[in-house]
Protein backbone atom coordinates (compact mmCIF):
# COMPACT_ATOMS: atom_id res chain seq x y z
CA UNK A 1 0.00 0.00 0.00
CA UNK A 2 1.35 3.45 -1.00
CA UNK A 3 1.41 6.19 1.59
CA UNK A 4 -0.99 8.83 0.13
CA UNK A 5 -1.15 11.27 3.02
CA UNK A 6 -1.23 14.84 1.66
CA UNK A 7 -1.89 13.78 -1.95
CA UNK A 8 -5.37 15.42 -1.96
CA UNK A 9 -3.89 18.61 -0.50
CA UNK A 10 -1.31 18.70 -3.31
CA UNK A 11 -4.07 18.31 -5.92
CA UNK A 12 -5.98 21.24 -4.40
CA UNK A 13 -2.86 23.43 -4.40
CA UNK A 14 -2.09 22.63 -8.04
CA UNK A 15 -5.71 23.33 -8.98
CA UNK A 16 -5.59 26.70 -7.20
CA UNK A 17 -2.33 27.54 -8.96
CA UNK A 18 -3.73 26.71 -12.42
CA UNK A 19 -6.94 28.62 -11.68
CA UNK A 20 -4.92 31.65 -10.49
CA UNK A 21 -2.95 31.79 -13.74
CA UNK A 22 -6.20 31.60 -15.69
CA UNK A 23 -7.75 34.43 -13.67
CA UNK A 24 -4.63 36.60 -14.07
CA UNK A 25 -4.86 36.07 -17.83
CA UNK A 26 -8.54 36.97 -17.79
CA UNK A 27 -7.92 40.18 -15.83
CA UNK A 28 -5.13 41.16 -18.26
CA UNK A 29 -7.42 40.49 -21.20
CA UNK A 30 -10.15 42.62 -19.63
CA UNK A 31 -7.74 45.52 -18.95
CA UNK A 32 -6.46 45.44 -22.54
CA UNK A 33 -10.03 45.36 -23.82
CA UNK A 34 -10.94 48.42 -21.76
CA UNK A 35 -7.85 50.32 -22.94
CA UNK A 36 -8.55 49.53 -26.60
CA UNK A 37 -12.23 50.45 -26.28
CA UNK A 38 -11.32 53.78 -24.69
CA UNK A 39 -8.78 54.44 -27.43
CA UNK A 40 -11.43 53.76 -30.08
CA UNK A 41 -13.82 56.12 -28.26
CA UNK A 42 -11.21 58.92 -28.31
CA UNK A 43 -10.52 58.29 -32.00
CA UNK A 44 -14.23 58.62 -32.81
CA UNK A 45 -14.35 61.94 -30.92
CA UNK A 46 -11.30 63.12 -32.89
CA UNK A 47 -13.05 62.12 -36.12
CA UNK A 48 -16.15 64.09 -35.17
CA UNK A 49 -14.00 67.09 -34.25
CA UNK A 50 -12.14 66.99 -37.58
CA UNK A 51 -15.39 66.97 -39.50
CA UNK A 52 -16.78 69.71 -37.24
CA UNK A 53 -14.11 72.20 -38.35
CA UNK A 54 -14.48 71.00 -41.96
CA UNK A 55 -18.19 71.87 -41.78
CA UNK A 56 -17.37 75.24 -40.20
CA UNK A 57 -14.94 75.97 -43.04
CA UNK A 58 -17.44 74.93 -45.71
CA UNK A 59 -20.15 77.13 -44.19
CA UNK A 60 -17.98 80.28 -44.46
CA UNK A 61 -16.95 80.26 -48.12
CA UNK A 62 -16.25 84.01 -48.03
CA UNK A 63 -13.77 83.30 -45.24
CA UNK A 64 -12.15 80.54 -47.31
CA UNK A 65 -11.79 82.97 -50.21
CA UNK A 66 -10.30 85.59 -47.88
CA UNK A 67 -7.82 83.01 -46.51
CA UNK A 68 -8.85 83.32 -42.86
CA UNK A 69 -8.90 79.52 -42.41
CA UNK A 70 -5.48 78.97 -44.04
CA UNK A 71 -3.65 78.34 -40.76
CA UNK A 72 -5.34 77.48 -37.47
CA UNK A 73 -3.33 76.62 -34.35
CA UNK A 74 -3.98 77.21 -30.69
CA UNK A 75 -6.97 78.97 -29.15
CA UNK A 76 -7.46 82.55 -30.36
CA UNK A 77 -9.18 85.20 -28.29
CA UNK A 78 -12.96 85.47 -28.29
CA UNK A 79 -14.06 87.99 -30.95
CA UNK A 80 -17.16 88.73 -28.85
CA UNK A 81 -19.44 89.15 -31.82
CA UNK A 82 -21.36 85.91 -32.07
CA UNK A 83 -24.60 87.42 -30.72
CA UNK A 84 -24.15 90.40 -33.06
CA UNK A 85 -23.05 90.33 -36.64
CA UNK A 86 -19.56 88.87 -37.09
CA UNK A 87 -17.34 89.70 -40.01
CA UNK A 88 -16.00 86.74 -41.99
CA UNK A 89 -12.63 86.91 -40.20
CA UNK A 90 -14.30 87.21 -36.78
CA UNK A 91 -16.46 84.19 -37.58
CA UNK A 92 -13.34 82.21 -38.53
CA UNK A 93 -11.69 83.33 -35.28
CA UNK A 94 -14.76 82.22 -33.33
CA UNK A 95 -14.80 78.88 -35.19
CA UNK A 96 -11.11 78.25 -34.39
CA UNK A 97 -11.62 79.23 -30.75
CA UNK A 98 -14.69 77.05 -30.29
CA UNK A 99 -13.14 74.09 -32.12
CA UNK A 100 -9.85 74.03 -30.23
CA UNK A 101 -11.62 74.70 -26.93
CA UNK A 102 -13.81 71.66 -27.61
CA UNK A 103 -10.74 69.61 -28.61
CA UNK A 104 -9.14 70.39 -25.24
CA UNK A 105 -12.35 69.65 -23.36
CA UNK A 106 -13.27 66.41 -25.11
CA UNK A 107 -9.83 64.83 -25.61
CA UNK A 108 -6.94 64.45 -23.14
CA UNK A 109 -4.44 67.18 -24.13
CA UNK A 110 -6.58 67.68 -27.23
CA UNK A 111 -5.61 70.22 -29.84
CA UNK A 112 -6.03 70.74 -33.53
CA UNK A 113 -4.45 72.41 -36.51
CA UNK A 114 -5.64 73.36 -39.97
CA UNK A 115 -3.28 74.14 -42.84
CA UNK A 116 -4.24 75.04 -46.37
CA UNK A 117 -2.46 73.91 -49.52
CA UNK A 118 -4.11 75.11 -52.71
CA UNK A 119 -7.77 74.26 -52.48
CA UNK A 120 -7.35 71.53 -49.84
CA UNK A 121 -7.21 71.77 -46.08
CA UNK A 122 -5.23 69.36 -43.89
CA UNK A 123 -7.12 69.03 -40.62
CA UNK A 124 -5.22 67.36 -37.79
CA UNK A 125 -6.66 66.52 -34.36
CA UNK A 126 -4.13 65.42 -31.72
CA UNK A 127 -4.57 63.94 -28.24
CA UNK A 128 -2.71 62.03 -25.52
CA UNK A 129 -4.17 58.57 -26.13
CA UNK A 130 -2.20 56.83 -23.38
CA UNK A 131 -2.50 59.75 -20.91
CA UNK A 132 1.27 59.76 -20.39
CA UNK A 133 1.57 63.54 -20.30
CA UNK A 134 3.22 63.75 -23.72
CA UNK A 135 3.36 67.18 -25.27
CA UNK A 136 4.64 66.67 -28.80
CA UNK A 137 2.86 68.10 -31.80
CA UNK A 138 3.98 65.67 -34.50
CA UNK A 139 2.23 62.60 -35.82
CA UNK A 140 5.25 60.30 -35.93
CA UNK A 141 3.85 57.56 -33.65
CA UNK A 142 6.80 58.26 -31.35
CA UNK A 143 6.24 57.72 -27.62
CA UNK A 144 6.78 61.46 -27.06
CA UNK A 145 4.15 62.53 -29.60
CA UNK A 146 0.41 62.82 -29.37
CA UNK A 147 -1.89 60.44 -31.24
CA UNK A 148 -3.16 62.06 -34.45
CA UNK A 149 -6.14 61.84 -36.70
CA UNK A 150 -5.76 63.66 -40.02
CA UNK A 151 -8.19 64.32 -42.82
CA UNK A 152 -7.85 66.27 -46.04
CA UNK A 153 -10.92 68.17 -47.28
CA UNK A 154 -11.50 70.37 -50.29
CA UNK A 155 -12.84 73.87 -49.93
Amino acid sequence: MINAHGFAMMQVLITILVLSFGLIGLVTLQANSYRNTHSAYLRSIATLQAYDIADRIRSNQNGVTAGVYDSITGIPSDPGCISLNCSISQLAQYDARQWNTDNGRLLPSGQGTVTRSGNTFLIRVMWDDERRGVSGTNCSNSASDLKCFSVVVQS
